[in-house]
């Protein structure tokens, strides 16, 4: 197949392409830095894209099989009017940008799997939610309305769009875990504020498994949570973390420490969703690491 790529420098992205070339397959990707993209990722084709500025280069997206769009800006920041606002618009001006592109385009690419987040629900307490439900209203989910309804916009020329909500991805090298581990090996880790709230996760080698049961899949299409199938509370995770590093982790970290450190992005770790793959398993994907205990050993080692 022939696949396009934006986000593919990021660590899920990189797993990706890695994955696609395995396979055989023909990775072209959008990126700021095209010299530094191919030095990093192998034997792809790199096109410069501004995502906030420019469409994307038709040449680029002409006559692929699929287009996975995962470009964005990282939430696990302290939060500002700046920042906010670079979360936002790398999210809805990408993703319209990438559309005017794949308009452009001759032969257009008849799908486009772009990624979204758990966050579209919102806090959603012990709630059990699925792709059925509506979104919330925070901040967030509010980024990801936008995100998926400029994604959506590529049907009207034809195109099939799959938009996957992700959870919490388990990487030892980036993201949440990555940010847990030094407190949990120092046998200060812990439940953060309270620990009741839920954390929807999944494992790198799911995530990607998803992604590319997607590009394959003539029956995805619509939103795709991409979770593990049994989400767990974060004082549960907090002790299956410890358990995995063969570390204490009863130190609670109150809520109130945490938005003194994080400020109003705080609310990512004190709020949760009670997020499930409602229509991946009906799909067809069985997860390679449904369980946390196996997941978190197969993510440490």
């Amino acid at each position: 197949m022939k696949v396009t790529l934006t986000g593919a420098t990021g660590r899920i992205g990189s797993r990706l392409v890695a994955a696609l070339l395995e396979r055989g397959d023909e990775v072209t990707v959008l990126t700021r830095s095209p010299d530094k993209a191919r030095a990093a990722l192998g034997d792809v084709q790199a096109f410069a894209w501004d995502l906030k500025t420019q469409p994307a280069p038709a040449e680029a997206l002409n006559g692929r099989d699929a287009v996975v769009h995962l470009a964005g800006e990282d939430v696990g920041q302290r939060w500002n009017a700046k920042v906010k606002q670079e979360i936002r618009d790398s999210r809805e001006l990408g993703t319209r940008n990438l559309v005017a592109g794949i308009a452009a385009a001759a032969e257009k690419p008849p799908l486009l799997v772009s990624g979204s987040a758990s966050g579209y629900y919102g806090p959603r307490g012990d709630e059990r939610v699925d792709e059925k439900e509506p979104p919330g209203t925070d901040f967030l989910a509010e980024v990801c309305v936008a995100w998926e309804r400029e994604a959506e916009r590529a049907a009207e020329l034809g195109t099939r769009v799959i938009r996957v909500r992700t959870g919490i991805v388990l990487d030892k090298d980036g993201g949440a875990l990555s940010k847990m581990l030094t407190p949990f090996k120092l046998g200060v880790g812990g439940p953060i504020g309270g620990g009741k709230q839920y954390m929807p996760w999944i494992s790198l080698d799911d995530e990607v498994g998803i992604l590319l049961a997607a590009i394959d899949s003539t029956s995805f299409s619509g939103p795709i949570n991409a979770s593990a199938p049994a989400p767990v509370t974060n004082k549960a995770f907090g002790k299956a973390l410890g358990g995995a590093l063969h570390r204490p982790s009863f130190n609670p970290t109150p809520g109130f420490a945490i938005k003194a450190l994080y400020g109003e992005m705080a609310i990512i770790v004190l709020t949760g969703v009670n997020m499930v793959p409602g229509r991946a398993p009906e799909l067809g994907y069985t997860f390679q690491h449904p369980d946390l205990d196996e997941a978190l050993a197969a993510a440490l080692a």
